[in-house]
């Protein structure tokens, strides 16, 4: 099946605003419940200094702590790397450590981030481990990961091309995601045209409570006021 792909002007829109305000933008549409579709605290952005980014999944699931029935380590495939170039550019890998707890062993480092940017991908989400930061780093390849590992240890792929959940965010191939300082969220494509516009026009009513709580005459009851007025702007968002 096709994956459906969006004009690049609407991932370079998104990207000129943050998660949080897309966040909210996704909520006014009503397409999903509130605690699905992003990342909460357990996966941390690796270089907060980088640019958002913005792309389509690629999934992959992975084990890392308990080694093989025979020899010292598992068949090294790359088979993998296929499904991730089948993936409309740019893409994201999105990578579901399956081990109880996640992490011990880091499946990306330089050598893989490498080789990823080669493929047109331009970062990696990843509830397990990840290394090699400063070499990464100076890729430009953003990482989301739930915590660093010296070690690949028993790192090997279990499979890829299926729906994946990493930290409460469930992601299917072909998602679109984006990811800034703050974290990462997928973004519906049904509503993928319209969210940076609606994120904008929230932003700017949001700015008149900022104005008011910096102003000489601001009172509660001033607040609830200008809280009321949003809430009933806003019931007409997103539709």
């Amino acid at each position: 099946m096709a994956l459906r792909e969006l004009p690049p002007a609407v991932l370079n829109d998104l990207k000129q605003l943050d998660s949080c305000a897309l966040a909210n933008a996704i909520e006014r549409f009503d397409v999903r419940l509130r605690n699905r579709g992003f990342t909460g605290s357990g996966i941390q952005c690796l270089f907060p200094d980088l640019p958002p980014i913005a792309g389509y999944a690629a999934t992959l699931r992975v084990r890392t702590a308990e080694p093989p029935m025979e020899g010292h380590s598992y068949y090294y495939r790359l088979d993998w790397l296929e499904h991730v170039l089948s993936i409309p550019s740019p893409s994201i890998l999105v990578v579901q450590d399956l081990d109880n707890p996640s992490g011990l062993g880091s499946f990306v480092g330089d050598v893989h981030a490498n080789i990823l940017q080669a493929l047109h991908c331009v970062g990696l989400i990843t509830n397990g481990a990840v290394r090699n930061l400063r070499e990464v780093r100076a890729l430009g390849f953003q990482m989301y990961a739930g915590g660093v590992s010296v070690s690949h240890a028993f790192a090997h792929v279990v499979d890829f091309g299926k729906p994946v959940e990493v930290r409460h965010m469930e992601v299917r191939p072909g998602d679109l995601i984006f990811g800034d300082l703050h974290g990462t969220l997928t973004i519906p494509l049904e509503i993928a045209e319209r969210v940076a516009g609606v994120a904008r026009e929230m932003k700017d009513q949001e700015r008149g409570i900022i104005e008011l709580c910096k102003a000489p005459e601001f009172s509660i009851a001033k607040l609830r006021a200008e809280v009321s007025a949003l809430e009933q702007k806003r019931k007409v968002i997103g539709r």
